[in-house]
């Protein structure tokens, strides 16, 4: 931190590494459609392939996008069974 001090660039960008880290990921600005429930999750996943087809996407930044698709996926599903359990508790 000393010679950062005295103006050494190489242990100014070591410090400022440790402090601040490289980002890893970029964000991504791809087009992806409407989502309203779990019929539309198809087309989510179709519009991921499409992207990486067209190399707008890399195939592990689609894969990290299919994963939060079926997470909301499972989200639906699952609200979806509370909805019908409370229906048949109320009968």
């Amino acid at each position: 931190m000393e010679l950062a001090l005295e103006g050494n660039i190489a242990a100014l960008r070591l410090c400022l590494e440790r402090l601040i880290p490289p980002r890893k990921e970029r964000p991504l600005a791809v087009r992806l459609p409407d989502i309203s429930g779990a019929a539309d999750l198809p087309k989510l996943t179709a519009a991921l392939l499409a992207a990486v087809g067209k190399g707008e996407l890399t195939a592990g930044e689609a894969s990290a996008l299919s994963s939060l698709v079926s997470n909301h996926g499972k989200a639906l599903e699952l609200a979806e069974l509370e909805k019908r359990v409370a229906a048949l508790e109320t009968k």
